[in-house]
């Protein structure tokens, strides 16, 4: 299997095939609207201006799966994203990234691309920790999605390249982007 093997529905519902994307740089990131690390749509979204010209296409799937950071419905967060930092970036349809129910696409990047563990030395990696053990101990077990804005990077060929974990602000994976177009 490929990452193009895969499908979603965007945002508005239209199934699309991730294989519209062979031949570029691809971010596919789980966001959340009412989240500590949602500001980073913003860093998102200026990553996307700086690189879309030259190959970078950027999926973000909504997740409701952590404190119901995401309750909109699809609409609403649409608007959400737009009037609140500008996206116009690709984004699906609400979806699971963990669990039983969880996308395929996102089964597939995790089991590419493994959880490389918590930075117990940061700051915000430890409050993280500290917040799943206390209230999600079985998000701490295996490679799954742990948090909202888990990135992954995918190159020209479809190849996984790295996981960014939800601390790990956009403009600081500009450079391994930048170095893959």
């Amino acid at each position: 299997m490929s990452i193009y093997d895969y499908k979603f529905k965007d945002i508005s519902g239209k199934e699309r095939s991730l294989e519209e994307f062979k031949g570029k740089v691809l971010l596919i990131v789980n966001i959340a609207s009412k989240c500590g690390f949602t500001p980073q749509l913003e860093g998102l979204q200026k990553i996307y201006d700086e690189y879309k010209n030259q190959g970078l296409e950027i999926i973000g799937f909504p997740c409701n799966q952590f404190d119901n950071q995401t309750p909109e419905n699809n609409n609403d967060l649409n608007k959400f994203c737009q009037l609140n930092y500008g996206v116009n970036f690709n984004l699906s349809e609400k979806i699971d990234v963990r669990g039983e129910n969880a996308d395929p696409i996102f089964t597939y990047l995790v089991n590419e691309c493994p959880f490389k563990g918590f930075d117990k030395d940061n700051a915000i990696d430890k409050l993280l920790y500290s917040i799943t053990q206390e209230n999600y101990p079985e998000y701490l077990i295996g490679n799954s999605i742990k948090w909202n804005f888990t990135k992954f990077l995918i190159d020209k060929e479809g190849k996984v390249i790295n996981r960014y974990e939800s601390r790990i602000e956009p403009i600081d994976i500009a450079k391994d982007i930048k170095g893959l177009l």
